[in-house]
């Protein structure tokens, strides 16, 4: 069985505004096992079903592309919903017998607010445990690598079993996601 090799080009990491049309495309080169770009491949792009994400230009989570001479094929023209986060474009590749997958990491952005202060920044109720943004930075980034680790893993344990197709290599890219804390209640009872 012939295996492709998909590597996304261009649009990898791109942050989003929410509920923006994106103006950059998202480009993948096919390339067969000795590397030659593969002409004619049907190229399927996967938008998830719910969270952030969106849709295509056909108004659909999926759209599919035919690799160019080059063996590439560009996506264009993706409506971002307005829910904030990562996400990931599930993308298939296949002509003939031959296929391969691959992930592309997105992220939609948090929607900017008027307000001057942010949770994290608000002061601390007398005696409250105070955080530092540092930490949780490191950890929120160590999260959403693993996330795309994951994902990377389940797809390439998804080609088959007794396949020879090596997982596509893809970029992942951390963002840091600030928690939101909510303002604190106190209930008094009757005495």
């Amino acid at each position: 069985m012939a295996v492709l090799h998909i590597q996304v080009i261009e649009g990898e990491g791109a942050v989003h505004t929410p509920g923006s049309r994106s103006l950059r495309p998202l480009t993948v080169e096919i390339t067969s096992e000795t590397g030659q770009p593969v002409e004619g491949a049907a190229v399927s792009f996967h938008l998830p079903e719910e969270g952030p994400g969106g849709t295509f230009g056909n108004q659909l989570r999926t759209d599919v592309v035919i690799t160019d001479a080059k063996g590439r094929a560009s996506l264009r023209g993706l409506q971002l919903n307005r829910a904030p986060g990562p996400f990931q474009i599930r993308i298939v590749a296949a002509k003939e017998q031959a296929h391969a997958g691959a992930v592309s990491s997105q992220y939609i952005a948090e929607p900017r607010s008027g307000r001057v202060s942010t949770p994290l920044s608000a002061p601390a109720a007398p005696g409250a445990p105070t955080a530092s943004r540092s930490p949780v930075k490191w950890i929120l980034m160590a999260v959403a690598a693993g996330g795309a680790a994951a994902a990377v893993a389940l797809l390439a344990g998804k080609s088959g079993a007794g396949s020879t197709a090596a997982p596509a290599a893809t970029v992942s890219t951390a963002v840091a996601i600030a928690p939101t804390i909510g303002t604190p209640t106190i209930s008094v009872g009757k005495p």
